[in-house]
């Protein structure tokens, strides 16, 4: 009898032996997966951050282009002002011209 319960219990232990191992190397397989798509995902979001940091350099220097631009059309505009006011004057005073000047 006694031996009986110590070749039930052996079986018991070897049978849960193999079930942890069994397991085990379910979860070893599966981690390894796991730590690949992670590894992938990871490059994935470096690359994509990257190319984000680029395209908002990028932004920032045309963001400076265009103030630049901005700043050379507003003196482009004052001088325009400055000769239409001048040119304005000038047919002012040579208006009285026109009843000398045949059409």
């Amino acid at each position: 009898m006694v031996l009986w319960s110590f070749l039930a219990g052996l079986a018991a232990a070897v049978a849960g032996l193999a079930f942890l191992v069994v397991r085990g190397v379910a979860l070893w397989r599966q981690a390894k997966q796991t730590g690949g798509a992670l590894t992938s995902e990871l490059s994935a979001f470096e690359e994509r951050s990257a190319r984000t940091e680029r395209l908002l350099e990028e932004a920032g220097r045309a963001s400076r282009d265009l103030e630049l631009a901005l700043e050379r059309l507003r003196v482009s505009r004052r001088r325009l002002e400055v000769l239409r006011a001048s040119l304005e004057r000038s047919a002012a005073r040579t208006r009285w011209l026109r009843a000398f000047l045949p059409v």
